[in-house]
């Protein structure tokens, strides 16, 4: 095997393990907490994410390019967060039936804290790699990248169809100690990626500079502001589906005529069709972009949130209604990657060039920073208005009410946001951007 061959294998392995970490606890963290009286807790859980990617990301960068190697920076971090993540599985393994929020909200947030930096790390390590090998990360990524997911799906699956003590791991704190083992394990193979230089010296940025902040002047432009406020409110959407759908598809396990189904019992497996949908619908994009459009994609990506939510709230375990879950979970991969690519080349195509970087900063921050933070707080207060836990019947009201957000959102951008002057993309379905998915 050449030395290219090798290194994309090494690529492969590193986006596959790194993913693997998020997807053993991200889709079934919501059942487990429901299960041990923390339903109207989940919200705090998958805002956290939000709540730290506004900020850490960033540092552990500014680490990363001027104090220490980017492979050693993502090692510590995944040992911190692997550290605390098997601590949080520990703790309530330990605890039993007397698990409380407050040590297993610290433990878990302190994990995330590091983890979601490491996401930009791997990308950051991955493309230095392959620079020194002479070839090119825009061509030659996105299909190390899509391995990511592969992993994201396999853990998925192992969570779901793995027993211990004869329950499911997507029932138990076991997924955690999973994902910890995994991050742990991740913190020792990242040492073996080559070097990354650091930028120790060179000329000295102002804090606004090396926060990105000077992109916050394409709030000026008035269509740019329009889609900055647009992608927040989408993002609101973003993790609705990863804190809830597992906690509602348990749900039907109480109702007998539902209770032996496979949704009930494998529901992670069937939310791993979402996963399996994102990288389908990845070789769309280039099509779709030529044919429609960067505004046309958006509204695609837009409305089908809104069959996303809408599909949940019609459909049930059983025949024929369980083929409205397998729908909303097809038409996730047009609303995840639509709008998070297709937003990220609207960025890449309007902002100038010397802003470019950060204003594709400020658009992740406004769509998994800031919109799906308020949006897991505000979907959070709408079930437990719903009151689901205790009223299982409630949960279609509950999609409803998310589905008709959505419309609301999709409308409102098709008729404030102006098509523009229509470029056609360069890109090829190897080529697409290969970070702005957090799969």
């Amino acid at each position: 095997m050449n030395s290219k061959n090798t290194l994309r294998l090494k690529l492969i392995v590193l986006n596959f393990i790194e993913f693997a970490v998020w997807g053993a606890y991200l889709t079934s963290l919501g059942r487990y907490l429901g299960s041990i009286g923390m339903g109207s807790n989940i919200k705090w859980f998958f805002a956290m994410q939000g709540i730290v990617s506004i900020f850490m990301p960033t540092l552990m960068g500014i680490v990363a390019d001027r104090k220490i190697e980017a492979q050693k920076v993502l090692a510590l971090c995944h040992a911190i967060a692997g550290v605390f993540m098997a601590g949080a599985g520990v703790y309530c393994l330990t605890s039993g039936s007397s698990v409380q929020f407050a040590p297993l909200f610290t433990l878990y947030s302190i994990s995330l804290a590091f983890f979601m930096p490491t996401i930009a790390l791997v990308n950051s390590v991955a493309y230095n790699a392959l620079t020194k090998e002479g070839m090119d990360p825009v061509k030659d990524y996105p299909p190390i990248r899509v391995f990511g997911t592969i992993g994201f799906i396999c853990s998925m699956l192992l969570t779901n169809f793995l027993t211990i003590g004869g329950v499911r791991m997507q029932e138990t704190c076991f997924q955690l100690i999973s994902s910890g083992t995994l991050s742990i394990v991740m913190f020792v193979y990242s040492l073996t990626m080559p070097r990354c230089a650091v930028n120790k010296g060179g000329k000295a940025q102002s804090l606004v500079d090396a926060l990105g902040l000077k992109a916050f002047s394409l709030f000026k432009n008035g269509q740019f502001a329009i889609f900055f406020i647009f992608s927040m409110l989408l993002g609101a959407s973003l993790q609705i589906t990863n804190g809830y759908a597992n906690a509602f598809l348990a749900s039907f396990g109480f109702n007998p005529a539902f209770a032996d189904t496979f949704a009930v019992k494998n529901s992670n497996a069937l939310i791993a069709i979402s996963q399996a949908s994102e990288t389908l619908c990845i070789l769309l994009i280039p099509f779709c972009m030529r044919k429609f459009g960067i505004k046309n994609v958006i509204l695609i990506a837009m409305f089908a949130w809104v069959g996303r939510f809408a599909f949940f709230g019609l459909g049930n375990p059983a025949m024929p209604g369980v083929l409205l879950f397998v729908l909303s979970c097809i038409v996730y991969g047009f609303a995840f990657d639509f709008f998070n690519i297709s937003g990220s080349l609207y960025v890449e195509q309007n902002a100038a060039p010397d802003i470019r970087s950060s204003a594709q900063g400020l658009f992740m921050l406004m769509t998994n920073g800031l919109g799906a933070t308020f949006g897991t707080l505000a979907a959070g207060a709408v079930i437990d208005a719903c009151d689901v836990f205790h009223n299982p019947a409630a949960w279609p009201k509950a999609w409803y009410i998310f589905a008709a957000y959505s419309l609301v959102i999709a409308v409102a951008f098709m008729i404030a946001f102006k098509d523009p002057a229509k470029k056609s993309p360069t890109i090829t379905p190897t080529a697409a951007p290969a970070s702005t998915s957090p799969r």
